[in-house]
């Protein structure tokens, strides 16, 4: 999976080409790779693991938003134009978590398969972006049951568009989903070593609250759900009051979020006359670097979970 140059253009004018390239190349069809596997194209790297993992050796995935990008303030480069225009097939996330792109891939979406995973989960199980939002919060990987509905959506697709091999992907997804039902009971079972008084998770950004509801804890964000939000001071002061009303132990900075208003919590607190340890880096809206442990979706998961128990444990 690769990473696209970083030199980036407004959404207008990126709308602008990508509809004028659409025009060159015969309404935006996509060839095959030189090597006759499938292009695909994802916008997450959450969501490229799901497509390699379901493609396997049939697809050619490139990613745009590598390592600890944050998806929510993302603009696309020119090389992201040129891989759209080039792609036989489009997975997105969807309910406007690829905010400045929102418009660009429903227009693609037009000429070519464009698939917003999230918004192929049954409605009944999303969570408002806020309290009394027609909205959807986004960050559905964070429950892993969820997240097989996403594989499901990505071994269709994949099924219908490249015939083929429809086989192989249906193959490769149910290996997947029993991997998954592994994984969700491993992040049951260490959430479990905590007694419902201390799970409480406190982030940079309200992106857990689907982790909060499937594995038991309750989540609070300085930020909104979008990164976009700006925090105030009394926003810092209300966490910080929490935090020594509930004696939390330990907050937690996100790979893909600037750690300096975790940084202000911890300030906060201490002003206070009381001592809050950041208990870890947790990957929220973004895996992790090539070789890293969050680098896959599964390893992701399994590095919050850990991090999150053994911090609020004192084993941090």
């Amino acid at each position: 999976m690769s990473k696209s140059p970083t030199r980036h253009i407004s959404p207008i004018l990126l709308t602008f080409v990508i509809l004028a390239g659409m025009a060159l190349a015969g309404c935006g069809a996509g060839t095959a790779s030189e090597d006759g596997r499938l292009h695909v194209v994802a916008t997450t790297g959450q969501i490229g693991d799901a497509v390699a993992r379901v493609g396997g050796e049939h697809v050619h995935v490139d990613v745009l938003m590598g390592a600890g990008v944050d998806p929510h303030l993302y603009v696309a480069s020119e090389g992201d134009v040129r891989l759209l225009q080039q792609a036989d097939v489009l997975f997105y996330n969807g309910l406007f978590l690829e905010a400045q792109l929102a418009d660009v891939l429903r227009q693609i979406g037009e000429s070519k398969p464009s698939v917003a995973l999230a918004e192929r989960i049954d409605s009944a199980l999303l969570l408002p972006w806020s309290d009394g939002s027609a909205e959807s919060d986004p960050h559905v990987w964070f429950d892993v049951q969820l997240w097989k509905q996403v594989v499901e959506a990505v071994g269709d697709t994949l099924a219908e568009v490249d015939a083929a091999h429809a086989d192989a992907y249906r193959a490769n997804a149910a290996t997947y989903l029993r991997e998954l039902d592994e994984l969700h009971a491993y992040v049951q079972e260490r959430a479990a070593e905590l007694p419902v008084e201390r799970r409480v998770l406190i982030t940079a950004h309200d992106a857990f609250h689907y982790f909060g509801r499937a594995y038991g804890f309750e989540v609070r964000g300085l930020q909104g759900i979008s990164t976009a939000a700006e925090a105030g001071t009394a926003d810092v002061r209300a966490l910080a009051d929490y935090i020594v009303q509930r004696q939390i132990p330990a907050i937690f900075i996100e790979s893909s979020v600037p750690v300096r208003a975790v940084e202000a919590i911890q300030a906060a607190v201490a002003a206070r006359g009381a001592a809050v340890e950041i208990g870890g880096e947790l990957y929220s809206d973004a895996l992790g670097d090539a070789g890293s442990e969050g680098a896959t979706y599964a390893g992701m998961v399994r590095h919050n979970i850990d991090t999150i128990v053994d911090a609020l444990k004192g084993e941090g």
